[in-house]
């Protein structure tokens, strides 16, 4: 089947871009990938933001349905979207590196005021809309990147290997000196699970007091997180610079078959035991080992994903789908951040003050009529510009000038 290719620069990642000179073209198949991701991202965050937090990962089984449906987004969503995404930021990295190159400019003061836009994004989001902000990870490990442009895609691999090796090690230690512990020194005391549903209920004030309160918690988890996000930012490095999503290496569907079952082979049970551990029917006990098992697992089924796709986007049936899911990718940080906002709009005390009070199986069929949604206005938005609204935005600060400007 002949390929097919976007002829007009674009977003990548979660803020990093796969922008180029005019007429470039851009894999489809790439875009469509990160339009793929944006759905299991949306059902994660849900998790959090419908709210109330327990130790049973966000939302409490109030029927059977919202028990199923919790179980079945920490098996296949959990820890597994955001690698994808960390993944295809430090991809798009090189193209950035590239691009800079070939229009005589500096790299480093470009890419310095990106990562700067994407701290500030991130902050505002996380202090207004949501409180699992990656955007600002992403900003501070991006400069990880800046520090590592010059290197060689084996170092840049090798990087990887030895950060996710010792970020793994230490997180599946972790877990298993917790599994010691008695399972009420896990869990937040149901005073704490009052005063933030109150909160979230209460006015916006009050949500934004909740959020700037949850900052410490999520600076907290950079050590945890940013060792998996390091590696995945290395590893989408090496792939940009070997170009691994390139026409000829997406061509080797022997090459992707191999990644698929691999991937499946190491992170379906890791999958299993983590849905076990976080959403049942082991005890609390299993949290964070299971939380742990999940999170060193997860890039292998991320690849699985990645590897899957790309097999099928090969089909008739599956290039249809990847120029319907392209679009919400090459506009993957608006549509993110749009998520945000939809749903602090519905669950927050300044919206329609839905936390805690909808089921999990509810929240996530609204979820997906709105990543739907995204699909249809992504398309239709594409077809008329360049750049998604926070995408322009963003590249606006990057380049210091308006987009088209120059």
């Amino acid at each position: 089947m002949t390929r097919q290719t976007w002829t007009v620069p674009g977003t990548g990642a979660a803020g990093g871009t796969a922008e180029g000179v005019a007429g470039r073209s851009r894999i489809l198949e790439v875009d469509a990938l990160r339009g793929f991701a944006l759905v299991g991202i949306l059902a994660v965050n849900l998790l959090t933001t419908a709210g109330p937090p327990g130790a049973r990962d966000g939302l409490a089984a109030v029927h059977a349905a919202d028990g199923a449906v919790v179980w079945a987004v920490v098996l296949l969503a959990q820890s597994k979207f955001y690698l994808l995404f960390s993944f295809l930021f430090g991809y798009s990295f090189t193209l950035q590196m590239d691009s800079a190159a070939r229009a005589g400019a500096s790299f480093v003061p470009r890419m310095s005021r990106r990562l700067a836009g994407l701290l500030v994004l991130g902050f505002a989001h996380a202090v207004l809309l949501y409180s699992g902000d990656i955007l600002m990870m992403y900003a501070l490990f991006g400069l990880v990147l800046l520090a590592a442009r010059n290197a060689g895609a084996v170092g840049a691999w090798r990087a990887a290997l030895w950060v996710f090796g010792a970020a793994g090690g230490l997180l599946l230690l972790t877990g298993l000196a917790a599994s010691l512990l008695d399972p009420g020194e896990l869990a937040g005391s149901a005073t704490e699970k009052a005063e933030l549903t109150a909160a979230y209920r209460g006015g916006f004030a009050d949500v934004v007091g909740a959020n700037l309160r949850a900052l410490p918690d999520l600076l907290a988890a950079v050590p945890l997180m940013g060792g998996f996000v390091v590696a995945a930012f290395l590893v989408g490095f090496t792939a940009g610079r070997r170009q691994w999503l390139g026409a000829a290496a997406l061509a080797d569907r022997a090459r992707l078959r191999r990644i698929f079952l691999t991937g499946l082979a190491v992170g379906v049970p890791g999958a299993l035991f983590s849905a076990a551990g976080l959403a049942g029917p082991l005890s609390e006990r299993w949290t964070l080992l299971g939380l742990a098992v999940g999170m060193v697992t997860a890039p292998a089924l991320s690849a699985a994903y990645a590897a899957g796709l790309l097999l099928w986007f090969g089909t008739r049936r599956g290039a249809a789908a990847a120029r319907v899911l392209a679009p919400a990718g090459r506009m993957a940080l608006t549509n993110y951040l749009t998520q945000s906002l939809v749903m602090a709009l519905v669950f927050s005390g300044y919206g329609l003050g839905l936390y805690g009070r909808t089921g999990a199986a509810a929240a996530v069929g609204g979820a997906l009529v709105l990543y739907a949604g995204q699909l249809v206005l992504s398309g239709w938005l594409m077809r008329r510009y360049r750049l998604g609204p926070v995408e322009w935005l963003l590249r606006m600060v990057t380049l210091g000038v308006r987009p088209g400007s120059s």
